[in-house]
């Protein structure tokens, strides 16, 4: 491992290298804050990829990736005088001792609850008209509403055991199920989105990642899919020749091989 002076020595080359870079590269030379926006979202979600899988070199490189798009805004921010990267950690860091009394104050906390709940508070001081004001409009459906659930319950909005929120499951499943009866497509959605909502209000009290649970089965279905494409090519079949019988039978050999 570094020692904090070769971390900081470290760092400091990669801002000699992007300002190298900035001054003498054609396409970093183009590159503006909107151009770079859908590369770093793609980064940050190569870095998702890398940490479901927990392969601890492939975090490191990406998380070097999105390391260096901090340090590149930083840099188109400076050429427009707006801010270096100074500026950024500056900023994070005031806020990190603002909003962490209970370590840089005399604030007392007994648990994590009692530090979301000090977090949101001293956002709504700082100006934010509402908790949600922070919860980015771009985001991921799923990730935008675990996002929503987290931070209401951090002003204590919340239910108080999870056997109420599965009780509120089941009856988002009932309404839902009740709407397909009628056969009504727009009130069959508004209660679909109703159902995923409560599952995913279920999820964090019982301490899982719906994102992370659900990329988790997509993944296990990809590579069950791909085992029985290839069983059925070395038997010389196609899938689309196979009946359903057919194909569980190589399906139920992928669920014992990838679960």
């Amino acid at each position: 491992m570094n020692s904090r002076e070769q971390q900081l020595q470290a760092f400091s080359r990669l801002l000699d290298i992007m300002d190298d870079l900035r001054a003498g590269c054609p396409w970093d030379q183009k590159q503006t804050f909107q151009s770079l926006r859908h590369l770093t979202l793609e980064e940050t979600y190569e870095l998702g990829d890398a940490i479901l899988n927990n392969d601890l070199d492939e975090i490191k490189k990406e998380l070097g990736d999105v390391l260096l798009h901090i340090v590149f805004y930083a840099k188109i921010g400076s050429e427009i005088n707006a801010f270096d990267i100074g500026d950024v950690a500056n900023s994070i860091s005031e806020k990190l001792v603002h909003r962490h009394p209970h370590i840089y104050s005399d604030v007392k906390v007994d648990n994590e609850a009692d530090v979301k709940q000090n977090w949101e508070k001293l956002k709504l001081k700082e100006g934010k008209v509402s908790v949600l004001q922070g919860v980015p409009a771009s985001l991921p459906a799923m990730i935008k509403a675990n996002r929503i659930q987290d931070k209401v319950s951090g002003v204590g909005f919340d239910w108080e055991k999870p056997e109420q929120v599965w009780e509120k499951v089941q009856e988002e499943l009932n309404e839902l199920n009740e709407e397909v009866k009628k056969g009504n497509t727009n009130n069959i959605e508004s209660e679909f989105g109703d159902v995923l909502f409560s599952m995913i209000n279920y999820a964090r009290f019982i301490n899982v990642n719906p994102v992370n649970a659900l990329e988790r089965t997509n993944k296990k279905f990809i590579n069950r899919f791909q085992y029985l494409e290839i069983e059925a090519k070395k038997v010389g079949k196609s899938l689309h020749d196979m009946t359903l019988d057919e194909m569980d039978v190589f399906w139920n050999e992928a669920k014992l091989i990838y679960k």
